[in-house]
């Protein structure tokens, strides 16, 4: 994907908005590449890489144990959240928050936002695809 869709970037400002403590947004492939971000003390494509990574573990820990696909990851560290959410069938939503947040709420603003982000982000792969 060359660019990505603007209402992208805009739900992501939207969870900035809606999630308090929610210090960075980004969208990326399930390869690791960044789609779109808004993160100011982190480096976007090392986070995507990561994220990657992590995607990996997590989907074969779910198919190890029977509980089918990947949905999503939360990490807590000692000072915030590092959580990934699937969005669509080509991409994830990883959210980064403060020790202070609300994690439910983190995690139903997410929940909201990942079809969305899904839909937008699978249908303009579908568009890069056709001749």
């Amino acid at each position: 994907m060359t660019a990505a869709p603007p209402e992208v970037l805009a739900e992501l400002q939207e969870l900035r908005v809606r999630v308090p403590y929610l210090t960075g947004a980004m969208v990326a492939s399930t390869d690791g590449l960044v789609i779109a971000h808004l993160l100011a003390n982190a480096e976007p494509d090392g986070v995507a890489a990561l994220t990657a990574a992590a995607l990996g573990v997590g989907a074969r820990l779910t198919d190890a144990v029977g509980h089918g696909g990947f949905r999503e990851l939360l990490v807590n560290g000692e000072f915030g959240y590092v959580a990934t959410y699937a969005a669509g069938t080509s991409s994830v939503l990883t959210l980064l928050a403060t020790a202070d947040a609300n994690v439910g709420r983190l995690n139903i603003e997410a929940r909201r936002a990942c079809p969305r982000l899904g839909a937008l982000i699978d249908g303009a792969f579908q568009r890069q695809r056709q001749p």
